[in-house]
């Protein structure tokens, strides 16, 4: 068998560039250098109005163009981490591959109605509904307006910018969608459709909106006293997520072919799994099956059991019910090996990127393997007595990694994992 294809025959997918913008800032070498050192990027919102909310805090991106509305952010986000992936690879400005983005979902923020209202000349009133809205502003001519409005326009506008193949692909499957993007990714070079794609998680859409929407869900943090303190994964005092924006990229290659182009590989995406479930809008089923199952789809992928992986880059969003199911998930696959295996969450420094987390961690999780360090779990001050886990807590730790699981579980019941790991040999 060609020592470019996995134990069931695939090609081997490598990873051969990466980039990132999170709240801790913009590129690899600074998030890496403050992620580590376990630096918090939570800061008080000061983008728009914060009186009268419960949770006053969040990890905005606010030193980036397009601070207008969400989808210029999250393209602003999407261009610079794709540009820093294509580089490292290679690639330069112009991918020859097809492009998978983790968007957020599009829609109109409040401002933008009243923008509405007074080309109207009277208030279009909610009632309208949508389709109502988007009537007006074909009627009034406000392109710029009307693209805010296409959930394909940002992944247009970045393959136009980037010179990919193909139409691209925008999907959006709740917190999971960065980790679904290198999915889709992985299964196109796996099916011999490409040799090379690029994978893209971005999300800035922290807005008056979602912050009122997460509050009423009861999901966010409300420790707005600190606001670096106030994301603490698998802690007892734990008491929501901290929403945040950000992106992450990685150009996604065949082994064969980046060998054959002399490319630096990082690493390999040696596995993927997912499972979802219907049980519930935002709720994790109670018995965790599909969370269960995930890891395991994505274990048996990788062809490695528990025993192969040396860290786990937690999803850890700090909720009371999150952290105790992805904990309760992981032992049921890693039984008592899991008190040993470190597992670390990234959300403790840069918050909870939703759509761009998954995406984001996998290039932590590749720096991991790389550099041999575990990041930090910051703010666990408070151990949960019911979770009994390794959470690297509040300082690195030097480790030689040679695979890692990264988790992400989304709301609605969409759950996916990847293993990253080292260049095979």
């Amino acid at each position: 068998m060609s020592r470019d294809l996995d134990s069931k025959g695939r090609p081997i997918v490598a990873v051969t560039g990466v980039g990132v913008v999170s709240s801790l800032g913009r590129g690899v070498a600074e998030n890496w250098r403050k992620l580590t050192a376990g630096q918090s990027g939570i800061h008080r919102i000061t983008r728009f109005p914060t009186e009268n909310l419960r949770t006053t805090i969040a990890g905005t991106v606010d030193f980036m163009d397009g601070d207008d509305n969400s989808t210029d952010r999250s393209y602003a986000m999407a261009e610079a981490a794709g540009f820093e992936a294509m580089e490292t690879a290679g690639f330069g400005g112009s991918f020859p591959g097809p492009l998978f983005l983790a968007a957020p979902p599009i829609e109109i923020e409040w401002k933008h109605r009243f923008r509405l209202d007074r080309l109207e000349g009277q208030t279009a009133r909610t009632e309208a509904g949508y389709d109502r809205l988007i009537e007006l502003m074909r009627e009034k001519r406000d392109p710029a307006l009307y693209r805010q409005t296409l959930f394909g326009e940002i992944s247009d506008r970045l393959a136009e910018r980037f010179d990919t193949r193909g139409l691209p692909v925008t999907l959006s499957t709740a917190c999971a969608s960065g980790a679904t993007a290198i999915q889709l990714g992985v299964e196109a070079i796996r099916r011999g459709e490409t040799d090379r794609a690029l994978a893209i998680g971005t999300d800035g859409s922290v807005t008056g909106e979602s912050l009122i929407r997460f509050s009423l869900l009861s999901a966010l943090s409300t420790a707005n006293e600190v606001p670096e303190k106030a994301s603490k994964p698998f802690s007892k005092d734990r008491d929501g997520f901290v929403i945040a924006e950000g992106a992450g990229a990685l150009v996604l290659e065949s082994l064969a072919s980046a060998r054959a182009r002399g490319a630096t590989v990082l690493g390999i995406v040696a596995g993927v799994g997912e499972k979802a479930d219907d049980f519930h809008r935002t709720r994790s089923k109670p018995d965790g099956s599909p969370i269960i199952a995930t890891i395991r789809a994505c274990l048996a992928d990788a062809g490695m059991g528990p025993e192969d992986i040396g860290y786990i880059n937690a999803h850890g969003t700090s909720t009371p019910e999150n952290d105790r199911m992805e904990a309760g998930g992981l032992g049921a696959v890693f039984g008592d090996a899991l008190t040993s295996t470190p597992i670390s969450s990234n959300k403790s420094m840069i918050g909870h990127t939703l759509t761009a987390a998954g995406a984001i961690e996998a290039v932590f999780s590749i720096l991991t393997i790389r550099e041999g360090l575990l990041p930090p779990t910051i703010n666990y001050d408070m151990p949960d007595p019911a979770i009994q886990l390794d959470t690297v807590p509040n300082e690195a730790r030097r480790a030689d990694v040679s695979a890692v699981l990264s988790n992400s579980f989304g709301f609605g019941g969409q759950n996916v994992s990847l293993v990253l790991a080292r260049e095979p040999r």
